[in-house]
């Protein structure tokens, strides 16, 4: 037969693609997740497998993984929207040097606010202003949703049907947490984003 008629399989069809060894299959996670730009959920990482491989077993992987990469620069971390690679807390200062630009700080008005809806969430403006005792200026939630750490989840029943205001997935990843229930105690959410009266 000739060879020019002969027709491979593309290597992305499921139907005709081998079947990995557990070490395949960790080291196919690997490269996934560290070329992700943000975390990648369970669902994200059956589809690199066509859903041949369960939720069950990528755990064992990934668990596995992180055990590998325990005493390396990087760690293999859990947040809110899935699983992803970050530099280990003690390195950031080196990385700071080739990148000397602050991150953004925020004053006491914008993480007082910022407290409040992640730790009595959902709140409305009104229900902020009650706690903090001022005005909360339009410029503060704007931050925070430009931000992409707070979104309205909904509406109060109530007159006037004020928006209903709570921390989002992103607001989590950036903190590394899967969840509320992790969140810090709140002298230390506050030391971890820096505050300052810059806003």
């Amino acid at each position: 037969m000739n060879e020019a008629t002969l027709e491979p399989h593309p290597p992305s069809d499921p139907a005709f693609e081998p079947a990995l060894s557990p070490a395949d299959a960790k080291r196919v996670l690997e490269a996934v997740l560290l070329s992700a730009r943000q975390a990648l959920s369970l669902s994200d990482l059956r589809k690199v497998f066509a859903d041949r491989i369960d939720n069950d077993v990528l755990r064992v992987l990934l668990d596995e993984l992180r055990a590998e990469w325990r005493v390396r620069p990087l760690e293999l971390v859990q947040v809110a929207s899935g699983w992803r690679f970050r530099t280990r807390a003690e390195f950031l200062p080196y990385l700071e040097r080739l990148n000397p630009d602050k991150p953004p700080r925020y004053s006491r008005a914008v993480l007082e606010t910022l407290a409040i809806i992640a730790y009595r969430q959902p709140v409305t403006r009104g229900d902020i202003e009650d706690i903090r005792g001022v005005t909360v200026a339009t410029q503060v939630i704007r931050v925070l949703e430009e931000r992409g750490w707070v979104d309205a989840v909904g509406h109060r029943d109530t007159p006037g049907r004020p928006a209903l205001l709570a921390t989002t997935r992103k607001f989590l990843d950036d903190l590394g947490l899967r969840g509320l229930a992790e969140l810090p105690p709140l002298e230390q959410l506050n030391s971890t984003l820096d505050l300052t009266d810059a806003h």
